[in-house]
């Protein structure tokens, strides 16, 4: 069975969590969302153990925590990751089309995560 998510102004997310019985997401005082250093993502995966299938998702954590918090300088990529969201957010005309459209740029780094030779692969031109 797919899972969705449903993207509802903050002040809804509640009443429709029981509506649909949803898991609320990335709000204030919810499992699934912020909390001290970590991020939503840090959450998620904790929440399910993925990281135990796939152990370079702490590594991607901490790429998208440093995006996702004031922890900007926390890996290289953070900075980038997080102009990225925004210039996504302000090219996109609603939550779905953002994300479909930030899809590829987390593939993308997931495969960064998972390379031995990431030294190598930054600093070679292509």
């Amino acid at each position: 069975m797919a899972k969705l998510f449903l993207f509802v102004p903050a002040h809804k997310v509640l009443e429709v969590m029981k509506k649909e019985n949803a898991i609320p997401f990335d709000i204030p005082n919810v499992e699934l969302g912020h909390h001290c250093d970590e991020c939503s993502f840090d959450a998620i995966i904790k929440k399910y153990e993925l990281d135990k299938k796939n152990p370079e998702l702490r590594e991607l954590a901490k790429i998208v925590r440093g995006a996702d918090t004031e922890k900007r300088q926390i890996t290289p990529q953070s900075e980038g990751l997080a102009a990225i969201a925004v210039g996504f957010n302000l090219i996109s005309n609603d939550d779905y089309e953002n994300m479909a459209k930030q899809f590829p740029v987390y593939d993308a780094l997931y495969a960064f995560s998972k390379s031995n030779n990431k030294e190598k692969l930054l600093t070679s031109r292509h």
